[in-house]
């Protein structure tokens, strides 16, 4: 069992145990309980009622949230001519081709996230051990693989996230810093829920949104009310 320090327990006494906050209070609350140094992260953790073992009860997607997440993503982007004339123009971080597979294959990863034109992806798929491994593998699914590059990349940068069910059929994301205004993160908070509700697979039955819990990075969970999202 983990062990928190002082600061994390004191600030779990100001949770009701048991309790369901509405999503603006318990922001207000993770705002409020959040004590570390740095600017924490905002993170949302849902369960669904789906079974993660089931490819037709996948859930993934992306959604861009409308206040940003607060930190500013490198993207790279892997294209030729006039495509890498527009990812350039568009405020792609890195640019290139066969230099930039080059340079991942010798170990560099300074960046975020990545995008690639279609016709990149013979040559980028080779980087698929490497990429995969850190969830950097372009995906149209993601809208990572696309023509349409400067829309890829000034999403990226206005705030775009992509989220993923993992094997235990959670949900995670960060909505922001807590130096959010409150009003911010619920804005936020409200497009993830709002965008998981709509990627519902079909084959989900039962209660869908089972749970959801926001924190900051150092701070303990609160539980949300769904009653609306029901």
């Amino acid at each position: 069992m983990a062990k928190h320090g002082k600061k994390y327990i004191e600030a779990s006494k100001q949770v009701t145990a048991d309790a369901l906050y509405e999503s603006q209070e318990a922001i207000e609350l993770v705002k409020k309980l959040a004590s570390a140094k740095f600017d924490e992260t905002v993170d949302v953790a849902v369960r669904l009622g789906v079974d993660p073992r089931k490819q037709d009860q996948a859930v993934r997607g992306v959604v861009v949230l409308p206040h940003g997440t607060g930190k500013t993503k490198r993207v790279l982007v892997f294209a030729k001519g006039d495509k890498a004339k527009e990812a350039e123009a568009a405020g792609a971080d890195f640019v290139g081709d066969q230099d930039m597979i080059n340079k991942i294959q010798q170990g560099w990863f300074d960046f975020d996230v990545c995008v690639a034109t279609p016709d990149m992806m013979s040559e980028v798929g080779k980087l698929g051990r490497l990429l995969g491994g850190k969830g950097l593998m372009p995906n149209p699914k993601a809208g990572t693989v696309t023509f349409d590059v400067t829309k890829a990349v000034q999403e990226i940068k206005a705030g775009k996230i992509e989220y993923r069910l993992d094997k235990q059929g959670q949900i995670h994301a960060g909505i922001g810093k807590v130096s959010f205004d409150a009003d911010k993160l619920q804005d936020n908070f409200k497009a993830l829920l709002d965008a998981l509700v709509r990627a519902k697979p079909a084959a989900a039955k039962g209660v869908y949104l089972k749970n959801v819990a926001i924190s900051s990075t150092m701070g303990p969970s609160v539980t949300v009310n769904l009653q609306s999202y029901r």
